[in-house]
């Protein structure tokens, strides 16, 4: 039986990154994407951007349309689901509640990995905030004092 009589299962839709920067000029835009696509190849929409060099890093993420793929079954990958919570605690903003469900719905293990952190940020462990470079990390679950 040939694979074109099956019925065409839905595509599997990414909130990712994709570069846009030069050689060692590392800018990135947040797009909505076919996970089959190559990382840098054609996206759906671009929703966003995010350039790690200025200091504090320029997030921009437009949440209306954010909101619009998460409902409609886009899966967020790790570094995105980092960006909307650092985005969301630096604008002052209180992040709002159907994103975090929606990034909840897609983070079996938030939960676990939340309690874990507390348990180290209540110990006084730095390392678990800190990166070699001694930036800051940018794990959304980890509190800082």
């Amino acid at each position: 039986m040939s694979r074109a009589s099956y019925p065409h299962a839905p595509m599997s839709v990414r909130v990712r990154l994709t570069r846009v920067g030069s050689k060692k000029n590392p800018i990135w835009r947040v797009v909505v994407s076919d996970q089959r696509s190559p990382r840098d190849g054609r996206f759906i929409e671009a929703i966003g951007h995010y350039n790690p060099q200025t200091e504090p890093s320029t997030i921009r993420i437009d949440e209306e349309r954010l909101q619009h793929w998460l409902a409609r079954g886009a899966q967020p990958t790790g570094t995105v689901k980092q960006l909307v919570k650092a985005y969301a605690k630096g604008s002052g903003e209180p992040e709002s509640a159907s994103t975090t469900a929606a990034l909840m719905r897609h983070d079996s293990v938030t939960i676990a990995i939340s309690a874990s952190v507390s348990r180290l940020n209540s110990a006084g462990s730095d390392a678990a905030t800190r990166s070699k470079s001694g930036r800051l990390a940018m794990t959304p679950y980890l509190t800082t004092s």
